[in-house]
């Protein structure tokens, strides 16, 4: 499955810390685990088997809920049992066809 999510505090305790650390801090959890991961402006996308990929949201999110009272999280995900490597499968689809279209 790939889960795509973002996960950020809507207010946090501590007036001299940044979204951006809540938001690193959440990161650093799914890059630690070892999962294949991609970051971009809105969401991080993470692929892996149920449990393994809601744990690590799980753990994203409380380190952002450490420094924030209240925290925002959306989730979506592309359940395709039997399936890997689409992470990068998905784009590199989308990649050939416009090549492809190019030599036209």
């Amino acid at each position: 499955m790939i889960v795509a999510f973002s996960v950020a505090p809507t207010v946090t305790d501590n007036p001299e810390a940044e979204m951006a650390d809540a938001v690193t801090a959440a990161i650093r959890v799914v890059r630690e685990s070892g999962l294949p991961n991609e970051t971009n402006a809105m969401f991080t996308l993470i692929e892996g088997e149920w449990d393994e990929v809601f744990d690590v949201i799980k753990r994203a999110t409380e380190a952002v809920s450490a420094v924030a009272p209240r925290t925002s999280l959306v989730i979506k995900a592309d359940i395709r049992p039997g399936h890997e490597g689409m992470l990068t499968r998905k784009v590199q689809a989308v990649e050939e066809r416009l090549a492809a279209e190019g030599e036209k």
